[in-house]
This record gives C-alpha cells, structure tokens and sequence, in this order.
C-alpha cells in the first residue's frame, strides 16, 4: 500500500475513487461546475486524512476562489471553504495565514447567524486553537471559556462538543501552566469519552494521552507512562507505526521514560519519531521541530552536549524564522540551548542566549 500513512485499504480506495469522480466531472462539466466543486472538496478532505496537506491546499485554494467567484464572500459555503483550507494551514504549520482566514470566518458568522450559533461557536474554537498553534495563550482561553459556557448552555455537560471544548480549554491551561486545573479537565473529558464512545475510540485515545501529559507536568511520570504505552498499542493497532497520531503517541511515551530517567529507551523512540516526521512532513514542520528539540533534551541528559547542541541550534534558527525571536517555542529552545552551552563551558554563547529569554519574560 502506497501513501503516506498506513490507513485502511479503503480509505486509499476511497481516495482512488474520488479522483477518477472528480477528473470525470471537470472534463465533463468543466471546473466551474457545482458538483465539480463539490467533488473537488471532497478529495480535499480525503487528502487531509491521508496527511497529504499539499494536495489538499491546492484544491482548496481553487475551491475557495471558485466560491468568492460565483458566491460571493459571504455565502455559507465560501466561508466552509475558507474554514476547510485554514484547517490545512494549521496542519502544514502556516499558522499566520490560518489566523487570518480564521478570523474572517468568524467576523462573518457573528455577523450572519449570532454569538450563539454551532457554525459561530465551531469557528470560534478554531481560532483559539491557532492562537494556541501562536502561543497567545490567553487570547485562546478567553475563547475556549465563551465556547465551553455557550455549549453547556445549549448543548448540555455530555455532548460530544462540549466534551471537546473541554478539552481544549484544559490543554491552553497547560499552556499557561496551570497544571491542576488542566489535570481535573483532563480527567473528566477521558470519563466521558470512555462512558459514550469506549475505550478504543480515538477520542478517548486522545483524551488519555492529554491526561498522560497533565500527569507529566505534574511530575507523576509513571502515571503517564501507563497511559501512554496503552495510547500507543493501540494506535499502532488501528492506525498502524507511521500515522501522526502514533508518532505523537511514541514521542510522548518517550517523554514519560525520560522523566523517570529512563534515557536510552528514550532516546530509541525519540530518534525513530524524528526521522518519520522528517520523511513525511519536512524539516521545518512544527512536529518535525518539536521532535528535533525532544531528542535534543535527551542527549542533553545522555551527557553528549555536541548532539544536543546541534540539534538546537537548528531548532532555534527555525523557531526564530517561522515563529519570531518572541514566540514561546523560540524562547523555550534559546533557553535549552543557553544550559547547553553552560554545560560545555561556552559562558559567553550562553549569556547571550540568556538575555535573549530573560528580557522577554
């Protein structure tokens, strides 16, 4: 089977048949065409499931320009269309450009349908997300407060859309560092995932590995390790080795040996996971860097400063140039790089790093 992920035969299938759907109506109707469109947006989203973002962007860039054309920029599916290719941005990392799409979507559903509206709500949790993607950390939780308020309100405690804007209100408290109140989210979001969909259901696999993390913020790192060997099993089970979600499920296992000292089988997973992101995304995808800088932390604490350095130093160059000099990911590595020249005796490089961090904190 070929492709990026190893996904179920029919979903390649899948892909397959709305290709040959999508080239048959564009030669037989012409592009402009409706379900042309519509077939078009449909293989975009067979695209992004299969991780193959490039693709879908390309298609959806058509589609949005297509709709703006005959629709207008006000029309509920010009501004889906705008949505669907903000969604790619993010999963490419262009968080800027998903910034501004997200925005527009949801100046335009406040304006046409109200405050309280699913579609107002749905781009209203999208656009803290990016603000999460930018680390503008408290802009996302004012957001996520408003939308998990609103869907509790209409919605009710147990509906899937409430549980999933807990979860995400929980992972911007991480962000903030409010550990214990993001740990008690956590806890309450996997409940509910197990009680309606089951223990195997990818929402409750990713609830574990969220609550997995608010366990290794909290230093109780054989907490964490239990649930992620669990997550991982079992998406190598259903997803197969190469799929996003279990490279995230290993890294973070990782994570979890490295914090009870367990270096080596640390570093193992560690590097098998940052050469796949590598293989598959590219050197500058923020999961590529954020694999980068991990292992670089654990060669750090493997005493081989000369790797650790390397990798960071490449890891900060791009940070600075995606991100900016004052993003929280760019400050975050200048201050690993900062203790990894200290450990090598390079005081000057590392006292300059140091004012770089400290002035921005």
């Amino acid at each position: 089977m070929h492709g990026y992920f190893h996904w179920p035969e029919n979903t390649n299938k899948q892909r397959n048949c709305k290709l040959r759907s999508s080239k048959k109506r564009e030669e037989a109707l012409g592009d402009n065409d409706l379900s042309t469109l519509i077939a078009m947006g449909n293989l975009a989203v067979t695209y992004s499931r299969l991780g193959e973002f490039k693709k879908a962007q390309e298609l959806q860039i058509v589609v949005l320009e297509k709709r703006k054309q005959f629709l207008g920029d006000n029309h509920s599916e010009t501004l889906t269309a705008m949505a669907n290719l903000a969604y790619t941005y993010r999963n490419l990392g262009e968080f800027k450009k998903t910034q501004e799409l997200d925005i527009v979507v949801l100046e335009k559903q406040k304006q046409f349908l109200g405050d309280n509206h699913p579609h107002t709500l749905r781009a209203m949790g999208n656009l803290a997300c990016t603000y999460r993607n930018l680390g503008e950390f408290k802009k996302a939780q004012e957001l996520e407060i408003v939308v998990l308020e609103k869907r509790k309100q209409s919605l009710g405690d147990n509906h899937p859309d409430t549980v999933t804007a807990m979860g995400h209100l929980a992972s911007t408290y991480s962000n903030l560092g409010e550990f214990k109140k993001a740990q008690e989210l956590k806890i309450v979001v996997l409940e509910k995932q197990k009680q309606f969909l089951g223990d195997n259901h990818p929402h409750t696999l990713t609830a574990m590995n969220n609550l997995a993390e608010a366990y290794r913020e909290l230093g109780e790192f054989k907490k964490a390790q239990e649930l992620n060997i669990v997550v991982l099993e079992k998406r190598k089970q259903f997803l197969g080795d190469n799929h996003p979600d279990t490279l995230i499920s290993m890294d973070n296992l990782a994570l979890a040996y490295r914090g009870v000292g367990e270096f080596k089988k640390a570093q193992e997973l560690q590097i098998v996971v940052f050469e796949k992101w590598k293989q598959f995304f590219g050197d500058n995808h923020p999961d590529t860097l954020i694999a980068m800088a991990n292992l670089a932390h654990t060669y750090w604490n493997l005493r081989d400063f000369t790797k650790a350095e390397e990798l960071q130093l490449l890891v900060l160059e791009r940070r600075r140039q995606i991100l900016g000099d004052n993003h929280p990911e760019t400050l975050r590595v200048a201050k690993h790089l900062s203790i990894t020249y200290q450990s090598q005796d390079k005081l000057q490089e590392a006292k300059e790093l140091r004012r770089l961090w400290i002035a921005c904190f």
